[in-house]
């Protein structure tokens, strides 16, 4: 099969693109959004026919007269989403309009190393080249838990990520699959990721907490990932919300992560564990206890996994309620892997954010879990490439 090229000719061709990203569209439909005449709007269409990155789609319902011609993105496509997380790897391959195709999974601890870590995603991807999901790729983008440099596609000083600072993550990766790659923070793939294909895709403004083993946020304004100056924005986990509390991954002491993330609710969980039938019978055939088994407790009605997680939502509720009041969102959304805690974590943080918050910001605001759960990165990473990748040189 000819190569497909990965780039559009000009920036008509690259909004033409992004528009059918969304899914088929008619040559009418498109010129509704576009501001071009109808035969250059023609011209552009023809000339990414030609290059194989568009094919006809057959005819468009009637709009009163002659029937419009329907396009979409070539059937070839393919980009990669690899979500690194602290402790698993996350792989899919999507086709042009970010549907998933193939999508592997398995425990994976971040802090292995880069070149470790990354030989597990590019192994992920190679059974599902073998199982026939993509044969090239035009793009990967990869997310990974930590501050991330966006220009140079370098982690920058990761608390929980030993080894990886600097690691030229984009490079090693573009060089590995011979297409472009990006890299990004995993909590702006989960925004991006719900922008696209979750509960956010009629929202502009929203917020996404991650609460997993590390706490972030991703920022969306306009429809667009906001990072920053240097790329560190929506680094919440690291506020602080008591002088006095533990000491956090790093260095500082009371910050956020320290109180509420997966390591810090694992500790908790082995503090209170002589209480707790469930937790001590757990803690005795497992030797180690997770957010998962207080989850497990919780559910069951353990009265001290409900109170850890009542306190821990109210930790992160009057850091989200800060947030709010300042940044006003449409739409808040919960992730991650603590956020499977569920609906009790969800009604505390709801409690503490509409109390506290300005009642202006939150009249009109839906706080809610994420209903993607695992493919939210994935799909995160395949937009963040396919958004480099449909853009004029």
């Amino acid at each position: 099969m000819k190569r497909l090229p990965v780039r559009p000719e000009n920036v008509h061709q690259a909004t033409l693109l992004r528009l059918l990203r969304d899914g088929a569209r008619s040559r009418a439909e498109l010129g509704d959004d576009v501001e071009l005449s109808r035969s250059k709007l023609n011209l552009e269409l023809d000339r990414l026919i030609e290059l194989s990155l568009v094919h006809q789609a057959g005819l468009a319902a009637s709009r009163g007269g002659r029937r419009s011609g329907m396009v979409r993105l070539s059937p070839h496509m393919r980009f990669a989403g690899i979500d690194i997380g602290a402790t698993s790897v996350d792989v899919a391959v999507t086709d042009g309009e970010l549907r998933v195709c193939g999508h592997v999974s398995e425990a994976c601890d971040v802090r292995q190393g880069p070149v470790e870590v990354l030989g597990r995603a590019m192994e992920l991807l190679g059974k599902l080249r073998q199982q026939g999901h993509f044969t090239q790729l035009h793009g990967a983008g990869i997310g990974v838990p930590g501050p991330v440099s966006f220009r140079e596609g370098v982690p920058v000083a990761p608390p929980i990520m030993p080894g990886w600072d600097r690691y030229p993550v984009k490079e090693a990766v573009s060089q590995e699959l011979g297409c472009p790659a990006m890299v990004d923070n995993d909590v702006n793939l989960m925004a991006m990721g719900e922008l696209h294909a979750g509960l956010a895709r009629q929202v502009d403004d929203f917020l996404l907490i991650k609460i997993g083993t590390g706490i972030g946020c991703g920022i969306v304004v306009d429809g667009k990932i906001y990072r920053g100056v240097s790329g560190s924005a929506g680094d919440i986990g690291h506020m602080r919300v008591d002088d006095q509390g533990p000491t956090c991954t790093c260095g500082n002491t009371g910050c956020l992560e320290a109180y509420f993330g997966g390591a810090a609710l694992a500790r908790e969980a082995m503090r209170i564990a002589p209480r707790s039938v469930y937790l001590a019978e757990r803690l005795a055939v497992a030797g180690r206890l997770t957010a998962e088994d207080v989850a497990a407790a919780a559910v069951l009605g353990d009265p001290g996994a409900i109170q850890l997680i009542r306190d821990g939502g109210r930790q992160a509720g009057q850091v989200l309620a800060s947030l709010v009041s300042f940044f006003n969102p449409g739409l808040v959304i919960i992730a991650g892997g603590v956020a499977r805690l569920g609906h009790v974590l969800l009604a505390e943080i709801r409690s503490v954010v509409y109390r506290r918050s300005l009642p202006l910001a939150t009249g009109n605001l839906p706080i809610v879990l994420s209903e993607l759960g695992d493919t939210a990165g994935v799909i995160g990473g395949a937009r963040l490439i396919s958004d480099h990748v449909f853009s004029a040189p």
